[in-house]
């Protein structure tokens, strides 16, 4: 890279110093730190971006539209905050547009029932917080669960014990005050655990019937 290079912390919060270092390589549109972010962020902002949508190929085309505004908007990152939190709020209203173009009332909408049956799933190095709490659930579990509750609830859920990103920071990404991030993580919590029950309870229940 120009000016030296940046060696970033894989998988974790980086530091406040290389926060910095992707905000001055951006000012460049440096594009090795571009594909290195790329490779770094790549599945936590495709999963982001699944759960958001619930829809695949949205999400895919989404997540290539985030980067290309990451390069072209790069200067307006000045690294004080997490990168991730940029990031994700970059996502976001990408997100939202799409919707407000969709004329669509929520972005739920963007969700059909019958538009991919694949598993919703993404790869990832190892299980993240939220798949530690839930240990004793099926992750294909929670995800199918996380995609019934309201947007509200799901997104607070999704970063905060997915991308680990603190309450402060989701508060920047949503655009809610910080009473309302609380208050949608208590209640998205409280919704899971009975959803989660209905799904195990279901389909035993199922597969008795069909045999």
């Amino acid at each position: 890279m120009q000016g030296g290079a940046l060696s970033l912390t894989a998988h974790a919060a980086l530091t406040q110093e290389e926060n910095v270092a992707i905000a001055r390589g951006l000012k460049r549109q440096d594009p090795e730190l571009l594909d290195h972010l790329i490779e770094l962020y790549q599945h936590r902002l495709l999963r982001y971006l699944l759960f958001l949508t619930g829809r695949r190929d949205v999400a895919e085309d989404l997540f290539q539209e985030t980067w290309m505004r990451v390069l072209l908007r790069g200067a307006q990152y000045n690294g004080k905050a997490r990168f991730e939190t940029w990031l994700f709020t970059i996502a976001r209203n990408l997100v939202i547009d799409l919707s407000r173009k969709r004329t669509m009332s929520s972005l739920d909408e963007m969700r059909e029932s019958n538009e991919d049956d694949r598993p919703f799933e993404v790869a990832m190095p190892g299980p993240s917080p939220l798949e530690q709490f839930a240990s004793r659930e099926d992750s294909a579990e929670v995800a199918e669960v996380l995609l019934t509750l309201d947007t509200g609830y799901r997104e607070v859920l999704v970063l905060r014990f997915y991308e680990e990103l603190s309450l402060e920071e989701i508060a920047g990404v949503t655009g809610a005050p910080l009473s309302t991030v609380k208050s949608r993580l208590y209640r998205g919590l409280a919704s899971l655990k009975p959803e989660l029950e209905k799904v195990r309870n279901y389909r035993p229940a199922a597969a008795e019937a069909r045999g």
